[in-house]
């Protein structure tokens, strides 16, 4: 998902408790796709579901794992995906084709018996009714969210340089395209976790990633970076076929500019690529929102959870006093300092 620097850019591991007392904006359609790919069933790859057949996999994820932040102190706010842009619309659809083709290898396991999983995996959806359950849980959890007019991504990285928030919290290395100064990798899914196809377990630690130390450890600028990215690939562009991370940036540092590089490489995307640096650029936003944390309402959690999506009554009520402790102990001085904007 998203430009692939994974082998490129190094974060730093950082602990889960460095992060309390920061305001974080969480990029929510990532998240929710992390957890539905993440939380099924270890053999037959099958999501969590309730009695009526509902997938509550993302519920799951974002009751229990949102409440190891607040109980950190980590104060985060959700960023939810608005309308994609024009040029995004042939990613969807390959990811829509992949997933068919996941689905279809993901049965062909189940029949012969086989771990599904890595299949099982693939075939994450996130659907209207999904994203409309997500914001209701966040609402009774006292957890603030906001819809953004377009890429969520865009405007986690607009509130981290508008000093609203500290850091944006997602998995995409698009966030740095958008000009986040800093974003939090693993942010959700930190902890132990199982290696696949392994009896073994790894701790997954949150990935702290800097701006200005990626743009002065590659020697280029905030617009380069772009550029590099838009070559290798990103959320609305395949990239240039043949060009990697190093060739890229080889490219980047000898011809400077887009313009320069497009000279020397065959554009083959049915979109303009200026179009697309103009969009990491100057993305839609919203400038006015407001960002509030209130107490958890206990009893719309568990009618929620419990009656209507079949959670365990005794886990919920556990998480609901975690999410109170975390507002009034945790790491804060105050439950004032936990509120305040």
């Amino acid at each position: 998902m998203g430009v692939q620097f994974s082998n490129f850019i190094e974060g730093k591991e950082i602990e889960l408790v460095e992060l309390s007392g920061k305001k974080i904006a969480i990029d929510a359609f990532n998240t929710l796709y992390q957890f539905l790919s993440i939380i099924r069933d270890r053999m037959t790859g099958e999501p969590l579901r309730d009695s009526k057949g509902n997938i509550t996999s993302h519920l799951s994820g974002l009751l229990y794992r949102t409440s190891n932040l607040i109980e950190t102190g980590i104060r985060p706010v959700f960023v939810f995906d608005g309308e994609p842009p024009k040029f995004k619309r042939k990613t969807v659809e390959e990811r829509q084709e992949r997933k068919e083709e996941a689905k279809k290898k993901w049965e062909e396991a189940l029949k012969k018996g086989e771990p599904a999983i890595r299949y099982a995996q693939a075939t994450s959806k996130l659907t209207d009714e999904m994203v409309e359950d997500s914001k209701k849980l966040l609402d009774y959890m006292g957890i603030p969210w906001i819809q953004a007019p377009s890429e969520g991504e865009a405007q986690c990285a607009h509130m981290v340089n508008k000093n609203v928030v500290w850091a944006s919290g997602s998995q995409d290395w698009d966030s740095l395209l958008f000009g986040s100064p800093r974003f939090i990798k693993n942010l959700s899914i930190a902890g132990r976790r199982k290696v696949p196809k392994k009896e073994a377990y790894i701790e997954i630690k949150p990935e702290l990633i800097e701006l200005e130390v990626v743009l002065k450890n590659l020697e280029i600028t905030k617009e380069q970076l772009i550029i590099l990215g838009i070559l290798v690939g990103t959320d609305f562009n395949d990239g240039i076929k043949g060009v990697g991370p190093k060739t890229a940036l080889k490219l980047v540092k000898k011809y400077k500019t887009l313009k320069g590089i497009l000279k020397e490489v065959e554009w083959k995307d049915e979109y303009d690529p200026e179009d697309i640096m103009k969009f990491f650029l100057k993305p839609p936003l919203i400038e006015k929102y407001e960002i509030e944390w209130k107490l958890p309402q206990s009893e719309k959690i568990t009618e929620f959870m419990v009656e209507e999506h079949d959670f365990s009554r005794e886990r919920v009520d556990k998480v609901i006093e975690k999410i109170k402790q975390g507002f009034t102990e945790g790491k804060q001085t105050s439950i004032q300092s936990w509120f305040k904007k």
